[in-house]
Order: structure tokens, then C-alpha cells, then sequence
């Protein structure tokens, strides 16, 4: 047998098993992030399935660490009372990625067996491990039977001969293997690889090399473990370890010979992984921003090689550099080896460990048009954002970052690029009607809300704030006001909304007005209205009165009561009962502002 027969065989009841063969394989670490974590536990529930043994169960929160995104905030708390419920460990916000942990913690180790939501769990080939990532469903089925059924893979063989270039690194090796095999030509196939240069490479370069595996379609890149990395893992594990090495007349589908000594320094083309280049042809591109970090080259070798580029320099001037450890012990590794201050003196941003950029986690996406150089794995079309994602070595990235273009560490320019002003970003003037005639007399329903303090973020909540676009934002108006969820849905244009006291308290967001405006309410009137949010409204020419308490109360004024406001004379008039009373007027800079359609017309 090969290697991940070898593997698969001795977490099965058999002792030999051969490709294509449906075996269950029994799991020693089966693992589920903040993706999908929430839905493993859905899986169980739903099910009435409980977890089979809770000490080889583990959580990893590594996508979106900061929980900035409601819905993985949400996922995250469920997956927290799930496991306090059932005593499973959580590697939480604080931890990093976690199939790196899972390697770092001695959570898997040579010859053992992990499971994942992360389709990047084959990394754990780097240490001649089995590793997959499998869907909820999946996953659900490891944490409650403690296997998962699997088909064993056919496998393949790559020989490296030659001698390595000095100045190829891990990444380099894995863009060059993906200019030669692409997407597809590996897919299915579980990958060893062997050679003298192999057997040189460092545990970091197999986990870059391994990492990118599920970019080229295979099941797994597996390495046979060193002397080095068994006697590492005896000591992370207390076990006595032995090297799993194929069989002298172990099968292979297909064996290749590949020539190090011919491969360059590349980089992948925005949109594909294996859209791989030679990095001569791309150097000059402009960029603006750059990303050093994620399952790939989020390892201290990574961030050393970065440090010592970037040491003594200043990112490009414009420039965004963003740098992630993998793990929280990396990111402790490198604060003390003076890493950390070497890329903020430089003027990176260093965020807590975890996916990041890779999965637009959490420091965040690129924007529209923005071309990053990023040491992630993927770069397909919105993976990263709405921007464009060049993939490249820790090297190249922080040379690229202090160059303000793509280039290689030799090739630095003396003065670092500059952004030319394109004139892109011209005027947008509306055309406007020579006379702008607003009403100043209204009738409509009322939406009586007698509540005090509605905030900005009960008005218009700040997981909305990325609107730009005043047609999209009336659809989220008071949907974090209970009982006032589905308002925007029920509001008809010309309502009118009447409230209490220090109406629009708290943050400065525009959005709060002007979601108003969207759904076409015809005024608001409060007894009183937060300061910011008072001038936000004139200034929008959003129509906001207020009344006295007992004044208000002449008019009986219900809610679903139609009536006239007259904004000039302070007039309320009650059209249901028929009662009236008086209101706060505008005053005259209000309605200067107001009969020219805003502060900006």
C-alpha cells in the first residue's frame, strides 16, 4: 500500500484496502469552524444525534475572529452554548486558524486522521496526516458516530530532481506545480511526493505546498514525515510515532518527474489560482494593497522573510499592507522576535490571528476595482471582495508593498510609486428642476411610536451602514425596533411618523434619515430629537417638527388617525376626529433649506 492507504487502513477494521473501495474511516480529530459550525450543530439537533466523544471534538472560530458580521456573531454564540451544553473544547476568536492549531497543538499528528468544514483540512498532508474537509452533514455524522464512510483515492507519485533556486520559495513551488497540472489534471487523486530537495523542505514550506492542494483538485499533497517532524510530534502528542512510508510495491495511477532547477518565481493571475505566471511579466502592476497572512503563508518563516524585507522600509505612500499570523502562538512568536514592530513601524495594520483577507474575515474585503497582492490561496472572483487578487510568495507581497507595484525583493526601486491622478473620480451633478416645489402642507396615517430614546441603531442598524445607494436603505427602517420589525414593509408614502422624546439618539449615521426619506414618510414629529440627528434631518430636507405633550393631546391623535400638518403656521389638524391644536413651526433657515431640496442644493 501507499501512504494514505497505509493511513486509511489503520482507522478501518481492515488491514489492507485499495483504491475506489467504500471503507469507514475512523476519525481522531473532527473539527468545525465558525463557518458551518452552526449548521454541524443543526445537523445533530434536528436529528436527536448527541457527539459520540467530546474529547477528539473541537470548535475553531478562524473566518470571521472578530464576529463583525452579525451572522457569524450569531453562529458563533450558538456553537459556544452548544458546546458548553456538551463539554467540547472551543479554539475561539482568540486561537488562529484552526487547521494550523490542529498541527501546532499536536490536535493531529503523523498517521492520524481530521476532519474539517475547511476544505483546506488536506493541509494536514504537510505532516503526513490524513486530512479532508467535508460538509456539514459530513462532519455532523463524524462528531455523532466518531467515522464517516469514504472512498479510498487513487494515487499519484511527483519526483523532484534537481537542484532548488535560491530564490524559490514554498509558494513559488506550489504556483509552479499549478502551471503544470492545473485545476483539474491532480483532481481526485491523493498526491505524495518525494525527492532529494523534498526531503530539504521545512514543516512551513510542506503546509504552504499541502495548503493549496484543493486548488488543484486533489484529495491530498502528502509528505512523509522526517525524522525532525516525528520527533516534533512525539513531544506535542506524549506518543510514540513511527514514519508511514509506501510500500516498495505500492501502486500508483501515475508517476511524474519534474525538474526543480527550471522553476521561477510566479504569481497567479486575478481569478484563478492556476493562472500562474512568470513573475517577469506581471512586474510593474500597479497595486493598492497588499495582504501577507492565511492557511498558506501565515507561518513565522513567512512573517520572518516578510519582516526582513520590509525592515527599514515604508510601505508604498497610499498603500494598504495588512499582515495576519496564522495562530495567536505565532502572532506571541513574532512579537517577541520583534516581527510585529517591524511591520507596524513600516506601516502595516497587524490583526489578531486567523483567515482574514483570504476569506474576507476580519480585516475585511477589497473594494471594486482595488488590485491586491495577496500570499492567500484562492483569489476567484469575490473571493476576497469586489477587487482584483494577485496571488505571490511573503517575499514578493512585502517587496510589492514598499514598490507601490508587483516586483521581487532584488528588484526594488529606489523611490516607491506613486498613484497618478486619473480624474475618475468627476462630479455627479443631478439635474434639477428650475423650480423645486416642496409641499408645505401634508396629510397622511399616522404611525403613532410612543417610545422614548429610538436610536440610530433601532432606526437603522449599523450592519447596514456599507449602504450608499438611498433607494436600497428604506427597506431596513426600524427593523431593529421590536415590535416596528416589518414597518418598511407595511408604511405606505406620505405616512407620517409621530414619537417621544430624543428621537434619532446616538450615532451620527446619515442612513437614519434618509431611509425615511426612501419609503417616502411625509414628516416625522417628535417631541424631541437627538442633536446630530435634528441637523442630519434639516439638512436632508426631511421634514421633523416638534409639540408640546399637552398640546398633542388636544388633537386625540391615535395611531392610524389621518392628518394635516401645516409646517409654515404650526397647525396639526386630526381629519379621524376632527380636533386640532398647534405644533413648533419650521423655523427660517429650516425651511430655506427644506424649498431647496437640502443643505447641498
Amino acid at each position: 500500500m501507499n501512504i494514505i492507504e497505509k493511513i486509511l487502513a489503520k482507522h478501518t477494521n481492515q488491514t489492507v484496502v485499495v483504491p475506489n473501495e467504500i471503507i469507514d474511516v475512523f476519525i481522531d480529530t473532527r473539527a468545525a469552524r465558525d463557518f458551518g459550525g452552526a449548521n454541524v450543530v443543526k445537523n445533530l439537533l434536528d436529528n436527536g444525534l448527541k457527539v459520540a466523544d467530546a474529547s477528539k471534538t473541537i470548535f475553531t472560530f478562524d473566518c470571521n475572529p472578530g464576529g463583525s458580521d452579525q451572522k457569524y456573531a450569531a453562529n458563533q454564540h450558538f456553537c459556544r452554548q452548544y458546546a458548553r451544553e456538551n463539554d467540547i473544547k472551543i479554539y475561539d476568536v482568540d486561537s488562529g486558524i484552526g487547521t494550523h492549531n490542529a498541527i501546532d497543538l499536536g490536535l493531529a499528528w503523523p498517521g492520524s486522521t481530521f476532519v474539517s468544514t475547511d476544505s483546506h483540512a488536506n493541509i494536514m498532508g504537510a505532516i503526513g496526516s490524513f486530512g479532508q474537509g467535508m460538509g456539514d452533514q459530513d462532519i455532523a455524522a463524524a462528531w455523532a458516530k466518531g467515522a464517516v464512510w469514504f472512498k479510498v483515492p487513487e494515487s499519484v507519485k511527483i519526483n523532484i530532481t534537481g537542484k532548488r533556486p535560491s530564490n524559490i520559495s514554498g509558494k513559488d513551488i506550489v504556483l509552479n506545480l499549478l502551471s503544470i497540472f492545473g485545476a483539474n489534471k491532480l483532481l481526485g487523486y491523493s498526491v505524495e511526493m518525494y525527492g532529494e530537495e523534498v526531503d530539504k523542505f521545512t514543516l512551513d514550506e510542506r503546509i504552504t505546498i499541502s495548503s493549496m492542494a484543493t486548488e488543484m483538485g486533489a484529495i491530498i499533497i502528502i509528505f512523509t514525515p522526517t525524522n525532525q517532524i516525528i520527533e516534533l510530534f512525539e513531544k506535542k502528542t506524549n506518543k510514540k510515532l513511527e514514519i508511514i512510508s509506501p510500500d516498495t510495491d505500492a501502486k500508483y495511477v501515475q508517476e511524474f518527474n519534474i525538474d526543480i532547477s527550471t522553476f521561477v518565481q510566479m504569481v497567479a493571475r486575478p481569478g484563478h489560482p492556476h493562472d500562474d505566471t512568470d513573475i517577469k511579466s506581471v512586474i510593474g502592476t500597479k497595486i493598492d494593497s497588499a495582504f501577507i497572512g492565511s492557511c498558506t503563508n501565515g507561518r513565522i518563516d513567512d512573517l520572518r522573510i516578510a519582516a526582513n524585507i520590509l525592515k527599514g522600509n515604508k510601505i508604498a505612500p497610499g498603500l494598504v499592507l495588512k499582515v495576519v499570523p496564522a495562530t495567536n502562538e505565532i502572532w506571541d512568536q513574532a512579537l517577541e522576535e520583534g516581527l510585529i514592530k517591524i511591520f507596524k513601524d513600516c506601516g502595516a495594520m497587524v490583526a489578531n490571528a486567523g483567515c482574514a483577507g483570504c476569506a474576507a474575515g476580519q480585516i475585511g474585503q477589497n473594494g471594486p476595482g482595488e488590485v491586491t497582492i495577496s500570499t492567500g490561496n484562492r483569489n476567484f472572483e469575490g473571493k476576497q471582495g469586489k477587487g482584483f487578487v494577485y496571488l505571490a510568495s511573503p517575499s514578493v507581497v512585502a517587496a510589492s508593498a514598499i514598490a507601490g507595484f508587483i516586483t521581487t525583493p532584488d528588484n526594488l526601486p529606489l523611490q516607491p510609486s506613486f498613484f497618478e491622478k486619473l480624474g475618475i473620480m468627476k462630479p455627479s451633478v443631478a439635474q434639477k428642476s428650475e423650480n423645486i416645489q416642496k409641499p408645505t402642507v401634508v396629510e397622511g396615517k399616522v404611525w403613532f411610536i410612543e417610545k422614548d430614546d429610538i436610536d440610530t441603531d433601532m432606526i437603522f442598524h449599523n450592519r447596514y451602514l456599507a449602504i450608499t445607494d438611498i433607494k436600497e436603505m428604506g427597506q431596513y427602517t426600524f427593523d431593529n425596533l421590536k415590535g416596528y420589525e416589518d414597518f418598511a414593509k407595511k408604511v405606505n408614502s406620505g405616512d407620517i411618523v409621530i414619537t417621544a422624546k430624543n428621537f434619532g439618539a446616538g450615532s451620527s449615521r446619515q442612513q437614519a434619515v434618509d431611509c425615511f426619506s426612501a419609503l417616502g414618510v411625509a414628516c416625522i414629529i417628535a417631541e424631541s430629537y437627538g442633536a446630530i440627528y435634528e441637523r442630519n434631518a434639516i439638512n436632508a430636507a426631511l421634514p421633523i417638527l416638534t409639540y408640546l405633550p399637552e398640546k398633542l393631546k388636544e388633537a386625540e391623535v391615535k395611531n392610524g388617525d389621518t392628518i394635516r400638518i401645516d409646517f409654515l403656521n404650526g397647525e396639526l389638524q386630526n381629519l379621524t376626529t376632527g380636533k386640532k391644536t398647534t405644533i413648533n413651526k419650521f423655523y427660517d433657515a429650516q425651511f430655506e433649506i427644506y424649498k431647496n431640496g437640502g443643505l447641498l442644493n
